[in-house]
């Protein structure tokens, strides 16, 4: 590899990770770290497989199966369903729930502690409506020009975010507040399950069928476009992202596990961040928490911005994407005027339905040389893994709207907790998913003999 490609891969694996990296990313760990406690190394493992080791697979499932885009891939199981399953997805990291949340996690941490405790409602409402202004005027901006993401956010946003992210967590590895206290109730046991359920908040496994094409394109735009060049091309840029990923989390991780000790144990991962970053540096703290905020959602924004404006283009082309940028960036202002709490609360029950059928689409992907691409395997997996899915979101929407545990849903998760291997665990799809695909297998073979 000559050292053009070199610089290209990295520059390219640098805007994929800070495509990534964003709200959740900093979220998540942080509070899970001090949950965890000295069960921190169990949970970060099984946070590391689904918030990086997924996204990096779903990167390269994408370059591997030589799709043109996820509806592609996708309508393997059916052209209705490429569909379907690409605009439900597309929305919901999009304008739905993700990039609202990349603003108003950005003004919670970074504008909220400058100001003050008891800033009224209307002067917060007041403060976020402004910040919003500004934040998605930026995305805006640079959504407009697609073609030169690499530039503005892997050769100029990520390195800048990564220093300022690293001054925060090497200092809290150096000098630790205090050794990890015993894990909450929650991490007691199944700690490894718990942190891979954590790390289906950050929407990265989703994400990544998304992010990927934004790569190819960037990675057409250096000029390559062979199959084989640009399937190393882009599993080298996936593996610069989860690696920064990775490290990334586990620092993060482990100044919550280590945080108890100095500042308590705190209701969320946001104020986990806000309070390290006062402890290790005061008053500059929360400047350095601002920015590193800001930047982290304000390059994920962006990301999703571009490929909801991308893929909705090439969806319904009678409006250009410069149009669909300017919708989506609109949406997402209105909701992120809603509130974080708001976003949270509605997001879960959406993300809960599709992270298995994420996850079973990448891995048809990765099998559909073994098993001949049959559409049979792709339908019967699919219908495997459906039913489990609608269950989790409609058990976790029924939780989040305070539903009473003689409904329906609950008495279903009652018997299928006594009944079906990992489900109460959150990965009770899993067997059905294999048990489809293994059907799907054994009636294509039975087909073809016949």
């Amino acid at each position: 590899m000559n050292n053009q490609n070199k610089s290209a891969f990295v520059a390219t694996g640098l805007m994929l990770f800070a495509l990534f990296f964003g709200a959740g990313n900093l979220i998540f760990p942080a509070g899970m770290g001090q949950q965890a406690g000295t069960n921190i190394w169990e949970t970060m493992l099984g946070f590391l497989i689904t918030g990086a080791g997924l996204p990096l697979l779903g990167v390269i499932a994408v370059g591997y199966s030589g799709s043109r885009d996820l509806q592609e891939l996708a309508g393997r199981v059916a052209k209705w369903y490429g569909i379907a399953f690409s605009v439900a997805l597309y929305l919901a990291i999009g304008p739905l729930f993700a990039t609202p949340r990349t603003a108003t996690v950005s003004f919670e941490i970074g504008v909220m502690p400058f100001l003050g405790d008891n800033v009224s409602d209307s002067l917060k409402s007041t403060a976020l409506f402004g910040f919003c202004v500004f934040f998605f005027a930026c995305a805006y901006w640079l959504s407009v020009s697609p073609g030169k993401l690499v530039d503005r956010i892997g050769k100029i946003l990520t390195p800048v975010l990564l220093i300022v992210i690293a001054i925060l967590v090497i200092t809290a590895a150096i000098s630790p507040m205090g050794a990890p206290q015993a894990p909450t109730e929650t991490y007691q046991t199944g700690a490894f399950a718990k942190g891979m359920i954590e790390g289906y908040g950050t929407m990265d496994a989703l994400a990544s069928l998304v992010f990927v094409i934004i790569v190819i394109n960037a990675i057409r735009d250096m000029g390559v476009t062979e199959y084989k060049p640009m399937l190393s091309l882009i599993t080298r840029a996936g593996l610069v992202a989860a690696g920064f990923l990775a490290l990334v989390y586990i620092f993060i991780g482990y100044m919550g596990a280590t945080s108890v000790v100095g500042i308590g144990m705190q209701e969320s991962g946001a104020a986990v961040l806000s309070k390290s970053a006062g402890h290790y540096f005061g008053h500059f703290g929360k400047i350095l928490l601002a920015i590193i905020v800001f930047l982290a959602c304000l390059s994920t924004a962006v990301g999703l911005i571009t490929a909801c404006g991308e893929y909705f283009e090439r969806l319904v082309p009678k409006l250009s994407y410069h149009k669909w940028v300017i919708i989506f960036t609109l949406i997402s202002f209105a909701l992120a005027n809603v509130g974080l709490s708001a976003i949270i609360k509605f997001s879960v029950p959406v993300l809960m339905l599709l992270y298995p059928l994420t996850v079973a689409i990448i891995v048809l992907a990765f099998l559909h040389n073994i098993f001949g691409g049959k559409q049979i395997v792709y339908i019967t997996t699919i219908a495997g893994t459906m039913p489990i899915a609608l269950l989790d979101g409609w058990k976790t929407a029924h939780g989040m709207l305070g539903g009473g545990e003689d409904a329906l849903v609950m008495q279903i998760d009652t018997a299928l907790k006594a009944s079906l291997p990992f489900y109460s665990s959150g990965l009770g799809w899993v067997l059905p998913a294999v048990a489809g695909l293994v059907i799907g297998v054994v009636l294509s073979k039975t087909v073809a003999k016949n």
